[in-house]
């Protein structure tokens, strides 16, 4: 098992904005096509307008083909040029994780 690990750096005062979009739009066509989503967390201390979106996948060769086939779906297409057009996001990272021997499973 791989764990997606993507942070999200907003412009001040979208965060909200985004958060209800990908709730009602993105969230449910992600949940289609992705394996486990872990969840969805804000900052509130630290560095803010931040969010950490995180999916648990069976490989690297299982989120390529769930993510070819969500890219392919036009629900996502239009999502995601709606986002595009919030212009809310600054800066993204994304990190693929291996879990510690000992860590609980997803």
């Amino acid at each position: 098992m791989i764990l997606e690990h993507r942070t999200y750096t907003f412009k001040p005062g979208t965060v909200d904005k985004w958060m209800k979009k990908y709730e009602a739009d993105g969230l449910p066509v992600q949940k289609r096509h992705l394996n486990k989503f872990v969840g969805l967390y804000v900052s509130e201390l630290g560095t803010l307008h931040t969010t950490v979106l995180m999916w648990a996948y069976d490989s690297l060769a299982d989120r390529e083909a769930r993510r070819s086939a969500m890219y392919a779906d036009p629900d996502w297409q239009k999502f995601i040029s709606e986002v595009w057009a919030l212009d809310a996001i600054q800066k993204q990272e994304v990190m693929i994780m291996n879990p510690a021997a000992y860590s609980p499973p997803l």
